[in-house]
């Protein structure tokens, strides 16, 4: 698959989230923001023509991305890796229950990545 159509499906994501946060599904919302960062990371690591691993697991695909590019560093600033906390768990009842703040911010995280990403690519 190519590394558009990773974004294409990442900037689905985003749009969902979006619509989720407008309609009061906050946990959706966050869902959402981390599938959009982890297609973005995963689009980046396409583009380089290296493996796309299985994971949710942000942290772990900021890492491999750092191996191309050592910048990528600056995704912990953005507190990017924080929204591996919603990739399962919060689609379930009975965990944790995202307030709007938390889902509002993880929409605008997502934004930045996908801003620094399209930048580098």
């Amino acid at each position: 698959m190519s590394y558009e159509r990773w974004i294409n499906k990442g900037e689905d994501d985003l749009r969902l989230a979006e619509l989720a946060l407008e309609n009061g599904i906050y946990d959706y919302a966050a869902f959402h923001a981390q599938q959009a960062v982890e297609k973005f990371l995963k689009a980046f690591l396409v583009k380089a023509g290296k493996p796309v691993p299985r994971t949710h697991d942000i942290a772990y695909l900021i890492e491999l991305c750092k191996e191309v590019d050592p910048s990528f560093e600056r995704l912990y600033d953005m507190n990017a890796h924080y929204l591996s906390d919603f990739a399962v768990e919060v689609r379930y009842p009975g965990y944790y229950t995202v307030p709007k703040e938390i889902a509002a911010e993880a929409i605008e995280t997502a934004k930045k990545v996908l801003e620094f990403v399209l930048d580098k690519i």
